[in-house]
């Protein structure tokens, strides 16, 4: 556990932050998100840990021997290739599906095309290839296994979920480059590891692919890759509508209101329906005074799909990588936990097998809205 503080110290950095302007050269009001130093939380503001408060951290792992080896491997099964790669090319017959690859890889099919969530395919999530948090599971499909991927969605830019291999690797797919949407601040990053396609967004706002609307919002969380970098790029969640299925990939993030407002902001074209999957964050969550404020706990978990109004949700970012002290095979024991203190259905709030995929009925569609005669 100790060789994990080298990760960690590197992504606990310095900040940076600009005004924006208009096209005409004007300055235009900064959002609140946009903070002097960097980007900020809409309802913490990030504060850094202190070198000390690390040290702190790791030492008391290493002294009370956490994590504890797991009772059992993160469960595995053989990717439905067959499935995959027919429904990848099914176009408007497509059956709405996610494929679990492994951490926050999520393979999601919907409205047509593919999309694939914070790709890390590498075995270590780290800078270096010699040190940082080692896979403990190879990925339930190799790059090489992939459909042609049409979108490529990064919540933020942590190792473990915007790896560098995996950009140049997904760059090379022989159909041609993904889109890469990105948080505000990383298109730069990206194109210099070779992405020719790549869109920045800020929050609220979205890019049409295909017959697909994907759109960027706020979650809690912080960003960071470097010593000198803390804050200088942004960090969210996704929210993607098709007409058979609205998806929301949440990334990284500990437990706010900004689930409710995510909410209540997408009711107007959702209804009574929600989103019909959301993946939401299990794993690196202990210990609580250290981690609350970026990862939520199962429990937290279960809140926010509350809060989402989710039809279901898929608990994903467990058993891939030990990043703290909670063993790699509690979160979903601490999940089935929460489901019953909230009287959930177990269907209601998931997890997978690595490997694994899950089809999704189709969203029914919206009901019209009879329009009467004004009086």
């Amino acid at each position: 556990m100790l060789k994990t503080l080298f990760i960690w110290v590197l992504a606990w950095s310095m900040a940076g932050g600009a005004l924006g302007q208009t096209e005409d050269g004007s300055v235009r009001p900064r959002p609140s998100h946009h903070g002097e130093k960097g980007f900020q939380n809409n309802y913490a503001s990030f504060e850094p840990k202190s070198v000390w408060t690390l040290m702190q951290w790791q030492l008391g792992a290493a002294r009370d021997g956490l994590p504890k080896p797991p009772q059992q491997p993160t469960p595995t099964v053989a990717p439905d290739l067959a499935f995959i790669h027919a429904n990848a090319k099914a176009g408007a017959l497509m059956q709405p599906a996610v494929t679990w690859i492994g951490h926050a890889t999520v393979l999601v099919q919907l409205g047509g095309i593919n999309v694939l969530t914070d790709p890390i395919f590498s075995d270590r999530a780290s800078p270096v290839s010699f040190a940082g948090p080692r896979r403990v599971q190879p990925p339930g499909l190799k790059l090489e296994q992939l459909p042609r991927i049409d979108a490529v969605v990064v919540s933020h830019n942590h190792y473990d979920h915007f790896d560098e291999a995996s950009v140049v690797g997904l760059q090379q797919q022989r159909s041609g480059p993904p889109l890469f949407i990105v948080p505000l601040g990383n298109k730069a990053w990206t194109e210099g590891k070779g992405a020719t396609r790549v869109v920045e967004l800020d929050w609220w706002q979205s890019q049409q692919v295909g017959a697909v609307e994907i759109v960027f919002t706020p979650v809690q969380h912080w960003s960071g890759r470097s010593l000198n970098d803390r804050l200088r790029t942004l960090w969210g969640g996704y929210a993607m509508f098709a007409s058979d299925s609205h998806v929301f990939h949440a990334g990284d993030t500990g437990y706010s209101r900004d689930f409710r407002d995510i909410r209540e902001r997408f009711a107007p074209r959702q209804g009574t329906q929600g989103f019909d999957l959301a993946l939401l964050p299990l794993g690196a969550y202990e210990p609580r005074w250290f981690m609350s404020q970026q990862h939520v706990n199962p429990s937290e978990a279960v809140q926010i799909h509350k809060d989402l109004r989710a039809t279901r949700s898929l608990g994903m970012h467990w058993g891939t990588f030990a990043l703290s002290y909670e063993s790699l095979d509690e979160p979903p024991r601490a999940l089935a936990q929460a489901r019953r203190a909230a009287s959930l259905p177990d269907d209601d709030f998931f997890v997978m097998a690595i490997g694994q995929t899950r089809k999704l009925p189709a969203r029914a569609p919206a009901p019209a809205v009879l329009k009467l005669p004004a009086p």
